[in-house]
């Protein structure tokens, strides 16, 4: 028996965010061999209960729904000759829909804002309920023109501490590792790995309290306490002299624990990009060029700066059972508002 081949889905409603997606998804399904699944959603229909007759009786809503699929399969298969393309008017919000269709969907592709949304939103309300929720990897088509339209070469995926393999054996790589390898190597492409580790500095040293000489219950004279006081000073001064070469000497082992900190936190970062990656490429598949990159900093930066010279950006999102609220996680939830490329973001076990 065959295996069933499953659509790209993107969402339109006519926005260029939109169309901007469906000339995106149009490309990945040519690039993976499978149909393209244009989805229109429009709710009105759901509440209004019609049930369209001649082209006469149609709605304006509905004429206007159809117009839009129907622009959207003639571009995208001028886009793309050779696609498959199926269109679907769903009749419900567009969240729902796509949800609805990822469910048998090799990936949803939707664009950064809706037709509607404040041009000042950095991501539109579908793209973020979708890209949260979808059982399937979700691209949100975004960032700079450049970036969009591929010309970088490059695919960057996002390599976290927890995916770390705690076999002896090579572990599979992650679905979102799959999916960038997989999209890397049909774009003819390198993949880029970052990982983002943190190297706490040495710890701060309290300063050293005042030394000073008890006051004298005796009884002196003013020459036994002038002596008294003489000895105290350079017994002080001692005391100072032996503080600051204290001082001097735990910032010179506290840097050298930070160095060697640095390098250990260095050598785990690219043995970890080295055993996540190790076996990706072991398929009888044509070998796809990788650059490991561990990087010192916040993972934030790291994926945010990455995206400059990517064609895609590729992260995993762990999905938790009975959870419907948002969960993307910070790290994702920043990129998907700042990247200066399209994001994929792909459900993790």
């Amino acid at each position: 028996m065959g295996t069933v081949e499953l659509p790209v889905v993107v969402g339109v409603d006519g926005s260029d965010a939109a169309s901007d997606a469906l000339d995106w998804a149009a490309e990945m399904a040519g690039r993976r061999g499978l149909p393209l699944r244009i989805v229109h959603a429009s709710l009105w229909e759901r509440y209004e209960g019609y049930i369209p007759g001649t082209a006469a009786d149609r709605p304006a809503e509905r004429l206007h729904s159809e117009a839009v699929l129907a622009t959207a399969a003639e571009r995208a298969g001028r886009r793309v000759p050779a696609l498959k393309v199926m269109t679907d008017l769903a009749a419900d919000d567009a969240v729902t829909a796509l949800l609805r269709a990822g469910k048998s969907a090799e990936a949803l592709v939707v664009g950064s804002r809706g037709r509607g949304e404040f041009a000042s939103l950095l991501l539109g309300s579908v793209g973020l309920g979708i890209a949260a929720r979808a059982q399937c990897p979700v691209v949100v088509v975004r960032g700079r023109a450049e970036n969009v339209r591929g010309g970088m070469n490059r695919v960057v995926v996002g390599i976290a501490e927890r995916e770390r393999p705690g076999e002896q054996e090579p572990a599979p790589p992650s679905a979102a590792v799959a999916f960038a390898l997989r999209e890397a190597r049909l774009r003819g492409g390198e993949l880029e790995a970052v990982h983002a580790w943190r190297c706490a500095g040495p710890e701060d040293h309290a300063r050293p309290g005042n030394h000073g000489g008890r006051g004298d219950h005796g009884a002196h004279g003013e020459q036994g306490a002038g002596e008294a006081q003489g000895a105290r000073a350079t017994h002080g001064a001692r005391e100072v002299r032996g503080t600051h070469e204290a001082h001097a000497t735990r910032e010179t082992h506290g840097a050298r624990e930070t160095q060697s900190a640095r390098e250990a936190h260095e050598r785990r970062a690219a043995e970890l990009l080295d055993e996540t990656l190790g076996g990706a490429t072991a398929a009888g598949l044509p070998p796809v060029p990788v650059a490991h990159r561990p990087v010192e900093g916040s993972a934030r930066k790291a994926l945010l700066d990455a995206s400059a010279h990517a064609d895609l950006l590729v992260v995993g999102a762990r999905r938790r059972q009975g959870h419907f609220g948002l969960q993307l996680g910070l790290v994702n939830h920043a990129v998907l508002h700042h990247a200066k490329c399209p994001v994929a973001v792909v459900p993790v076990s």
